[in-house]
């Protein structure tokens, strides 16, 4: 069986990046690099700046997919820096450039400079269902129960 294809098109801005990678063999995700300018770092402030942070690139991928941008856990534990709206997700039919919003919970401004990893990419598959209005749900052991009601500890 063939693998699905991401079909990635640099930008003029991309210019001596690497294409989005997989870091290991067994990775979920691709790595990401942040493309703003050399000369312009892109500056996250203490406790709470954030930017949309430009990729260089646009892509492409088959129908019944989709990207999911997520988080790089370095940075997030050593300078508290993450993406906001996480995971973000890419349609396959969106060609315009992936762009990446980054937060800065950190103590100290955190610079974001040309070539850093910001961020994975995921690709998942995605069903579309049927949607429909009914009268009645069947009923489950949770039930209505929403945030914490199967509490925190270990059930005995």
């Amino acid at each position: 069986m063939a693998k699905p294809r991401l079909s990635i098109m640099p930008l003029a801005h991309f210019g001596g990046l690497d294409l989005p990678s997989y870091q290991s063999k067994e990775a979920a995700g691709l790595d990401i690099q942040a493309a703003n300018p050399l000369s312009e770092p892109v500056i996250l402030k203490a406790k709470g700046g954030r930017a949309l942070v430009p990729t260089g690139f646009c892509m492409a991928m088959e129908r019944g997919f989709e990207a999911q941008i997520r988080p790089r856990s370095g940075l997030a534990l050593k300078f508290g820096v993450t993406l906001l709206n996480t995971p973000g997700t890419i349609d396959s039919d969106y060609r315009g450039e992936v762009k990446i919003l980054m937060i800065n919970h950190g103590e100290e401004d955190f610079v974001v400079e040309r070539g850093m990893r910001i961020a994975q990419m995921v690709i998942a598959p995605v069903l579309h269902m049927k949607v429909v209005e009914v009268e009645s749900l069947d009923e489950t052991e949770r039930g209505k129960g929403g945030f914490g009601s199967t509490g925190h500890k270990k059930k005995k």
